[in-house]
Order: C-alpha cells, then structure tokens, then sequence
C-alpha cells in the first residue's frame, strides 16, 4: 500500500489534445490517485505544454478531490500562474514538490511559493501546508 500515488505524463507527448485530456482523465479517475505531476508537461525553453482540455482535467480533479502539483523545480514551475488560479476557482487543490532528485533541490520549494503567490493562492489552497495528520487525510481525497 502507498501512501502517496502522483500520476505524472512521462511519454507520449505527441498525443492529440483529446488523447492526452482522456489519459489524464483515466488518472484522475484511478482510485489510487493522490495527484497529478507536473500536469502540462513543460519543460521552459526545452518543451512546450502538451495540448489537453484543462477545464475538463481541473473540474474532474475537483469532483473526485484529486490535487495538482506545483512542480517548483526551476525548469518546470508547472503549473503556471494562470493554470493555478483557474484551479483555485474551481475548489482543486495544490501540492507544491520540488522534484528533488537530489537533497540540495529541496531548497527549490521557495520557487513554488513565489508561483503560488503569483497566482493569489493562499495556504488553504496548498495541502502541504497542512499539519502531517491533516495533509495525510487530505491526500487521501478527504479535503473540503
């Protein structure tokens, strides 16, 4: 049994926007999901976003109270301000990760935070904010 399952796209990114939109789906749907991983794809100056229906991933993760992460790594900061706020709007919450593979990238959370502000996000609107029992619930899909 697994504490935490993050759903991440690590392939197949030239899938139309329809194809992608439905795998991201399927992820959500998955009982097993606590999140999704860096949810567009982009990489700056290296990748674009890959093409889905955002709406429809946001309003799905709502429903089925699964969050998105922040991915705070430089390269990444996926999502963007704008993707944040419309999840904000739409009761989805935010995980900001680091995507440490190393513990010096640890520190990198700080620009997570800067991108979380930017999108107006408050502490109630990221669940690793939480105390631990709390964010263990809330990770579970049991948030407000």
């Amino acid at each position: 049994q697994m504490d935490i399952v993050i759903a991440s796209v690590h392939s197949h990114f030239n899938q139309t926007p329809l194809e992608m939109t439905d795998r991201l789906l399927k992820a959500i749907d998955n009982q097993n999901t606590s999140l999704i991983g860096h949810p567009t794809g982009r990489i700056l100056l290296r990748r674009d976003a890959y093409g889905f229906d955002l709406d429809a991933v946001l309003r799905a993760a709502a429903q089925k109270k699964v969050a998105m992460e922040l991915n705070a790594y430089p390269d990444r900061l996926d999502l963007c301000d704008r993707h944040l706020r419309r999840a904000k709007e739409l009761g989805v919450k935010i995980v900001i990760n680091t995507d440490s593979h190393h513990t010096t990238h640890m520190e990198k959370i700080r620009y997570g935070v800067v991108q979380a502000r930017r999108a107006w996000l408050t502490k109630d609107d990221v669940l690793n904010t939480l105390p631990a029992a709390k964010f263990g619930k809330a990770i579970k899909h049991e948030w407000n």
